[in-house]
């Protein structure tokens, strides 16, 4: 029979290879899921693995997608590392777009292209402000941030609809629940003509650089992860858990909002009720399958992105809905959860006295008592 053993030591081998497993079996599910809903199984796997890299425009497409994911997963590692659990990084998202709208609402004809700085500021402004309530209240009344993080997710996306609905409707959009659309020199910079590649992917490379100095190579980053280790071990040492945990989620928060900025400001252009995306929810399971270190998230990042888009190409070329790409999602993620056993256990085959493996049956289970009490 099957049996898990603890390890002596964690498993330096499956620390890496548990992502690449639980990709692998995720590909098998999904194969099977296909195969269930009487589709191609091929063309399944083509449109969420071949078709965003397929081309030049694809590949760009590609970043367009993985670069909020990257960079709200970079705010989230912080916080994880520090053991602070911010689930509400979509709400920040969210309030980031709403404050760096309204700057870019105040653009006209005669305004300079620095208001795109501006627009930027304010996003990751809005979106620290939002997780700073959640540190506040944990802080102040050690209320759980897991709930108060997720829960004002909601009333951000209240807000926004408000605003879209309400006060900042366009008059000439037909009543539609929108704003209006930027002025072009709101417009973040894109990188090459041709593709809505912006300047949001050189910052998010250089978020990866600027984390990894932080977390390895700082006296700052060094107490923010002994704090998510050894709480114990970090007041010893005179670290402050009151300031690891404004750091991680206002920093968590400034990035998650910086990505809405670039979100509304970049590809959508204007506000609409459908600014959320998930990329605040789906950068959790990135930050987990990149193992919270900045370049692992990466490569997770555009793994989740061919899943927005495989979504996306599933719903129109196959016919599936769209609900597909939070399928997978979740697939990867329970996936990872369980290969990350192997982490700290090793699957042994328990052999019976005779040398055969054992095959346990009813009257052969016995009870501790029955066995003499022991």
């Amino acid at each position: 029979m099957l049996k898990l053993e603890p390890r002596p030591q964690a498993s330096r081998f499956w620390s890496y290879g548990s992502p690449l497993l639980a990709l692998a079996v995720t590909v098998v599910i999904g194969v099977i899921l296909f195969v269930a809903l009487g589709k191609d199984p091929v063309k399944g796997l083509q449109v969420f693995f071949w078709e965003p890299i397929k081309s030049p425009y694809a590949v760009g497409e590609l970043m367009v997608k993985a670069t909020p994911l990257l960079i709200i997963a970079l705010g989230l590692a912080v916080c994880f590392r520090s053991n602070v659990w911010n689930i509400g990084a979509e709400g920040q998202f969210v309030m980031g777009a709403v404050v760096a709208g309204g700057v870019a609402l105040l653009a006209d004809k005669s305004t300079g292209h620095w208001i795109v700085v501006a627009i930027l500021l304010a996003g990751v402004l809005g979106g620290m402000a939002w997780a700073g309530l959640t540190a506040l209240l944990r802080d102040r009344f050690n209320a759980n941030e897991i709930l108060v993080s997720l829960m004002l997710v909601y009333v951000a996306d209240l807000v926004l609809s408000f605003l879209v609905y309400g006060p900042w409707k366009d008059p000439a959009g037909y009543n539609f629940p929108q704003t209006k659309t930027f002025e072009a020199v709101t417009q973040i910079p894109r990188l090459m003509q041709g593709s809505r590649v912006s300047i949001g992917l050189l910052i998010a490379l250089l978020g990866v650089g600027v984390l990894w100095i932080f977390l390895f190579r700082t006296r700052a980053g060094f107490a923010q992860q002994v704090g998510g280790l050894a709480p114990a071990a970090a007041r010893y040492a005179g670290f402050s858990s009151r300031k690891a945990l404004w750091i991680a989620l206002l920093t968590s928060g400034g990035a998650a909002g910086l990505a809405g900025a670039l979100e509304v400001a970049g590809p959508i252009g204007q506000l609409t009720p459908y600014v959320p995306a998930g990329y605040g929810f789906a950068a959790i399971i990135v930050a987990f399958v990149g193992r919270l270190h900045p370049v692992g998230m990466v490569f997770s990042a555009i793994l989740m992105s061919m899943f927005y888009i495989g979504g996306e190409l599933a719903q129109s070329r196959l016919g599936l809905p769209k609900s597909l790409t939070g399928v997978f999602q979740g697939l990867l993620l329970f996936t990872l959860l369980a290969c990350d056993t192997l982490i700290a256990y090793r699957i042994k085959i328990k052999f019976n006295a005779s040398g055969n493996r054992s095959r346990p049956s009813g009257p052969a289970l016995a009870t501790p008592m029955q066995q003499g009490g022991k």
